[in-house]
């Protein structure tokens, strides 16, 4: 018995693309009911009748295409279109054949038409030399993560690191965090396997809870707060990320006899196992709750509304002065702004101030255009604050470089 193997043009399941739990529950599914905008349909419904100007194919764009394991949204959009993220136009070129952009097939013969100024992109069927792929079942079960069934937005390794590192909060909910008090032995750095121990405030003590869900943590170091590079306002903190840990034993007291006979009561802090470190912990660090996975759906598309005063706020980690392709950046727009996973911006570059020599014994200072720098993809929102990947760059993104939305 042969399948065919289904793959989403336009889904990519965030931090729970490798559970095999989520592969479980009907991937087909949940790939038919990833969401797509009424503006997105309508857009793709309005190219399908009309086609795309040929004016808006990229100047390479292949006569044919078969799509491929490996292949991405953003690569295939690219491929034909001038503009990655203006995706509608690419489904509406083929919507008549693929009712359900979401499911497509490795081995699909894709061909562009072009017929009086127009062009549209139609399914053809796969020459023998590239047969469909099939997929062989045996007589036994087989698990398979959504990650090698689904043909992503983008390469997931970019992103999923991110999609549970970064971590924007307001002044005081570090300080309000349970913090480590002791680590074993004497020792003064603490890393994964090694045990720790954290006390939470007098009123919220780090107590076992009902699942082993409601046990694990994240563990962070200070907060540096993120100003916005035009009005120098704090927009939040970005926490240093340094691993996880989870809860073994709650905190408890313990009653004790001092040398001179005296009864005290004494606080027993709670003690956490070290799962995994991205850098070495110590005394002092915070303890945040893990939060609940979540399925994310990135559909490549530029934002709604214009959005006014958007720039780059920092480079993840502060590693880096500048930022290239396939590199984090955080941006001082977020929730409130109207921002969402999946909006593309343009990242500018601002033009040089030169003196002008108009006369003879005159200058004059002029201040050249802002030219576009690249592009990035929003992928993680706070209220305002959000984190993207840099799609593309010609040179480095710096902080202070302004965003808008692309033409």
């Amino acid at each position: 018995m042969a399948r065919r193997t289904a793959v989403s043009l336009f889904s990519l399941c965030g931090a729970a693309a490798g559970s095999v739990a989520m592969a479980l529950l009907a991937p087909a599914a949940l790939a038919q009911n990833f969401p797509i905008t009424s503006t997105q349909r309508a857009t793709a419904q309005q190219v399908a009748e009309a086609g795309v100007p040929l004016s808006e194919l990229a100047p390479d764009a292949p006569d044919s295409y078969t799509v491929k394991r490996g292949d991405t949204l953003w690569a295939i959009s690219g491929l034909f279109l001038r503009s990655p993220w203006r995706w509608p136009e690419l489904w509406g070129m083929n919507i008549q054949q693929v009712r359900n952009p979401h499911l497509i097939y490795p081995g699909q013969h894709l061909v562009l038409e072009k017929v009086d100024g127009r062009a549209r992109l139609r399914l053809a069927q796969p020459s023998s030399a590239t047969p469909l792929e099939t997929v062989r079942l045996s007589p036994r079960a087989r698990v398979e993560p959504l990650a090698n069934l689904a043909l992503p937005t983008l390469q997931p390794h970019l992103l999923e690191p991110f999609l549970a590192e970064p971590l924007v909060v307001d002044e005081g909910t570090l300080e309000r965090a349970p913090r480590i008090v002791a680590a074993p032995d004497t020792r003064v750095l603490i890393t994964k396997g090694d045990r720790a121990y954290a006390r939470g405030l007098p009123q919220t003590p780090l107590v076992e809870g009902a699942s082993r869900a409601a046990d694990a943590y994240r563990v962070f170091r200070s907060a540096t707060p993120l100003r916005d590079p035009v009005t120098r306002a704090i927009l939040g903190y970005e926490a240093q990320y340094l691993g996880r840990a989870e809860l073994v034993r709650g905190e408890t007291q313990e009653t004790v006899r001092t040398a001179s006979g005296e009864v005290q009561t004494l606080p027993v802090p709670a003690s956490l196992e070290i799962v995994s470190a991205r850098e070495e912990m110590r005394i002092g660090d915070r303890l945040v709750p893990e939060p609940p996975r979540e399925l994310v759906n990135y559909v490549p598309r530029a934002p709604e509304k214009p959005v006014e005063g958007a720039a780059v706020l920092s480079m993840y980690g502060n590693a880096v002065g500048l930022a290239g392709q396939n590199q984090i950046v955080s941006i001082n727009k977020g929730r409130a702004d109207g921002l969402e996973a999946g909006h593309v911006l343009a990242i500018l570059k601002e033009g040089r101030r030169i003196v002008d020599r108009p006369a003879e014994g005159e200058r004059q200072t002029i201040k050249l255009p802002d030219e576009r720098n690249g592009l990035l993809m929003v992928f993680r929102t706070f209220d305002k604050v959000s984190y993207a990947l840099v799609l593309q760059s010609t040179e480095g993104v710096k902080v202070g470089d302004r965003l808008v939305q692309p033409r």
